[in-house]
């Protein structure tokens, strides 16, 4: 994944972001965590949890397209005016392989921003012993709500 250099509309937008995902009640009860953010990019990091599989022992997809879908929306989200909120329009995900390990890693980056939509990717990867094995792949539409 290549990640562009993209400027911010918002110079505060690391705590704009921040406070947004805190706020995110559903990040907090999977206990994925925010752990990098910059201009157009996002990664959020999910530690494995029994409680968040499925029947083979693999973390379930919805729950690998909803850090997914975070980590993308947030990318977006931090090239955004201060006076405006993001919602997801539509996303593409391919589950490309069990998504079982210690920790998966949701990396988002935008492609393309507009002034009204913004077309970011996402990676997933799980990792165990320092390894990681990709698992999912996204393509995501946002909007940009100006408030």
């Amino acid at each position: 994944m290549t990640v562009r250099s993209h400027v911010p509309a918002d110079p505060d937008y690391q705590s704009r972001v921040r406070e947004s995902f805190a706020q995110q009640r559903v990040m907090g009860y999977l206990g994925a965590t925010l752990a990098k953010i910059q201009p157009g990019y996002c990664e959020i990091h999910l530690p494995f949890r029994p409680e968040l599989c499925q029947q083979d022992d693999y973390i379930h997809g919805g729950i690998v397209g909803t850090i997914a879908d975070s980590a993308a929306g947030y990318a977006g989200f931090s090239l955004m005016p201060k006076d405006s909120s993001v919602l997801t329009v539509e996303y593409k995900l391919n589950l490309i392989a069990p998504a079982r390990g210690d920790l998966l890693i949701a990396k988002g980056h935008v492609v393309k921003t507009g002034k009204t939509l913004v077309i970011t990717q996402a990676e997933v990867g799980a990792m165990t012993n320092s390894e990681v094995t990709q698992c999912a792949t996204m393509l995501q539409t946002l909007i940009c709500l100006h408030q």
